[in-house]
């Protein structure tokens, strides 16, 4: 496997691949807790990710039992693209922030389906994620290149090389 990839390229594809498959897995960062799929907002330029959430889910009130008015819950973002280039496992800090900025930003139709009310809906909830460290991988041998990988491994009797791996930090 190729460990050339270094954490600021690792970074910088984390990010592009969010923006362009943003769905991942997102939860407390603690044992027995289970995360769930989640639509994030990134914003790389701070190491922050968004979510939105009505107040009247479990994972809405788990958060917000740490993180209102300051503070924060532990909580960690899986992340798989859909072509399956990069993968991430990321740590951060959740907390609740109904920032109206961002409300705004990043206010969708898909995301309105979620409200009646719209924007002023008493249940919308927006999370913060500030992402602190984590793990991506990146592979961009695509399908065939992985298969050719994975045949001369057998043929050879050595490793594929799938791609790389790199320690990243967000703050």
């Amino acid at each position: 496997m190729a460990d050339d990839l270094t954490p600021a390229e690792a970074e910088k594809e984390f990010w592009k691949s969010l923006k362009e498959s943003n769905t991942g897995m997102l939860g407390l960062d603690q044992p027995g807790y289970h995360s769930q799929p989640m639509t994030g907002y990134a914003e790389p330029e701070t190491g922050t990710i968004w979510f939105f959430t009505r107040d009247d889910t479990d994972f809405a009130r788990d958060v917000a039992a740490g993180g209102v008015g300051g503070g924060g819950q532990s909580g960690m973002f899986t992340y798989q693209a859909k072509d399956q280039k990069v993968q991430a496992c990321i740590h951060g800090e959740l907390s609740i922030d109904n920032d109206r900025e961002r409300i705004e930003k990043y206010w969708n139709p898909v995301v309105a389906a979620w409200y009646p009310d719209g924007k002023d809906d008493a249940h919308l909830t927006l999370i913060r994620f500030d992402g602190d460290d984590g793990r991506v991988w990146v592979s961009d041998k695509g399908a065939l290149g992985f298969g050719y990988q994975v045949l001369k491994a057998n043929l050879t009797k050595s490793i594929p090389d799938v791609g790389g791996v790199s320690d990243i930090n967000l703050n």
